[in-house]
C-alpha cells in the first residue's frame, strides 16, 4: 500500500506546484556502469514518505535486462529510526546522454526523473525532474564540501527550482 501511494504521490503532486517550462538541463553522456553504486542523500525536496529521512542512500545496480534496479534506504527520523527501505525499478529513456530515466514505483506507472547535474568525476550528482517539483543532491560520500553544495544549490536556482522545501538529510553514522 505505501508504494502504490508513493507511486501516486509522484505521478500527481507535481501538477500542484507552478514551475518553469523551459526544458530542465541535463547531465551529457552519462556512462550508465560507471554511475551505478551507492549515492548518499545530501538534500532534496522530499516526496512525502521521505520527510523525516535520515542516512538516506540511493543506490542503482545495472540488470542484464538494462533496467536499473534502484534501491532506497533511510532511517525514519534518527540515525536510529526505522529502516525504511524501497525498490522501484528505472529504464533509461534517452540516446545518447542516458539522463533521462523513467522510474517505476509500482505497475503500470512511471515516473520522470532526470540526471540534470553529474560532476566529471561521478562524486555529486543531482536528479530532478522536468515539472521541478522534487529534487534530490547526492554524493559519493555522506557529507560534500560547503563550495560544492553552494554550486549545486545556485545550479537548482538557475533551473527554476524553489529551494524554500529544499532539505538537508541528516547523515550520522
Amino acid at each position: 500500500m505505501r508504494v502504490l501511494l508513493l507511486a501516486i504521490m509522484v505521478m500527481t503532486l507535481g501538477g500542484c506546484q507552478s514551475h518553469r517550462h523551459d526544458p530542465i538541463s541535463l547531465a551529457e553522456n552519462v556512462d550508465i556502469p560507471r554511475f551505478m553504486g551507492d549515492w548518499y542523500v545530501i538534500a532534496h525536496i522530499p516526496l512525502p514518505p521521505e520527510r523525516q529521512a535520515w542516512n538516506g542512500i540511493e543506490r542503482y545496480d545495472l540488470n542484464d535486462d538494462g533496467s536499473i534496479a534502484t534501491t532506497f534506504t533511510f532511517r525514519l527520523g534518527s540515525a536510529e529510526g526505522e529502516k525504511k527501505r524501497y525498490t522501484p525499478t528505472a529504464w533509461v529513456t534517452d540516446d545518447p546522454s542516458n539522463a533521462v530515466w523513467k522510474m517505476q514505483f509500482l505497475w503500470p506507472f512511471k515516473a520522470d526523473f532526470r540526471i540534470i547535474w553529474l560532476d566529471d568525476d561521478y562524486q555529486t550528482t543531482i536528479i530532478g525532474r522536468q515539472k521541478r517539483d522534487y529534487v534530490w543532491v547526492m554524493a559519493r560520500q555522506p557529507e560534500i564540501d560547503e563550495k560544492t553544495y553552494q554550486a549545486m544549490l545556485n545550479f537548482l536556482k538557475q533551473e527554476g527550482y524553489e529551494l524554500s522545501d529544499l532539505r538537508k538529510v541528516p547523515q550520522q553514522w
